[in-house]
């Protein structure tokens, strides 16, 4: 068995292709969506995340707006910026990259979003009618990439419902609310999560049909560990030293020799990142719409 490749490249394309078009809609009842990204320090993989976001807002046509913040920002200098973009008519949406020099309180930073502009679906307020609601349309959104895992399989056919979902880290961006997501009445799925506490996750590894990968720690997840058939999302993020070029590689939670007994994979790059991304400019273009529609 080689496991197929669930493209998350492909897939974010066929999106932002939909995102466009209801783009250039609203621009037309002269609504102009706009993604404000705050960045705070020069950690490289930080500034090649939002520099991808504000490459997928021009494909799709919504306004950029950046703030790029020294290492040496206070928290205090912090707030302001993001009372500046809450107030801001030309932002739709905004996200504060994470994670934050350790100076700064995250979860205070997370709770100044104003709720409707949370483009990354994390504010506690949108967290909290997460919990609250099992099914039903939301008007809030969705925190990125649990949501940009879902949209990735149902682009290939692949549903949960009834499925055991193994995600492994509890991480605010994915581990935590996963679970929120997954066990929604329209997707259904039943969910365990992992940890750092929990005892013989090979165990749980072993069991699981779809495994979300989201430890961080570099391949983590062996082919001697998981079932024939299994399908894998691989989202943690590590780096190591390439011994040929000297050069940072990208590595993910999941052992390629994982290929060799799934059924479906989402590499690492390539699976789920893009999907996030993607997600986030979902989430503005929803919001936009939202006001528009409240408008009339």
């Amino acid at each position: 068995m080689t496991a197929q490749k669930l493209d998350g490249r492909a897939t974010a394309a066929a999106i932002k292709e939909d995102l466009a078009t209801r783009v250039a809609a609203l621009r037309e009842q002269g609504v102009t969506p706009g993604l404000g990204t705050v960045l705070v320090g020069e950690d490289p993989g930080s500034q090649s995340y939002v520099a991808g976001k504000h490459r997928d807002c021009a494909e799709v046509g919504i306004e950029s707006i950046q703030r790029e913040l020294p290492e040496s920002t206070t928290q205090e200098e912090l707030l302001a910026v993001l009372d500046e973009l809450n107030q801001d008519p030309a932002c739709t949406g905004y996200i504060v990259q994470l994670p934050l020099p350790k100076h700064i309180d995250t979860d205070v930073i997370l709770e100044a979003i104003d709720p409707d502009k949370d483009a990354d679906g994390l504010h506690p307020m949108n967290l909290g009618r997460l919990v609250a609601s099992t099914s039903g349309d939301l008007d809030s959104p969705l925190p990125c990439t649990p949501k940009g895992c879902v949209e990735l399989l149902r682009h290939y056919g692949i549903e949960l419902a009834g499925k055991n979902v193994l995600v492994i880290g509890r991480g605010v961006t994915i581990g935590r609310p996963a679970g929120l997501v997954l066990t929604r009445k329209d997707v259904n799925a039943t969910v365990t999560l992992a940890h750092t506490g929990t005892v013989d996750v090979q165990e749980h590894i072993g069991r699981a049909d779809v495994i979300i990968a989201a430890a961080g720690v570099a391949h983590m997840v062996k082919a001697e560990d998981v079932k024939d058939g299994v399908i894998i999302l691989d989202v943690g993020v590590s780096r190591r030293e390439d011994p040929e070029t000297g050069k940072a590689k990208i590595v993910g939670d999941v052992d390629p020799a994982v290929a060799d007994k799934a059924s479906w994979m989402a590499p690492n790059p390539g699976g789920v990142g893009p999907m996030t991304r993607v997600m986030l400019v979902a989430n503005v273009v929803e919001a936009a719409e939202r006001q528009a529609a409240s408008a009339r």
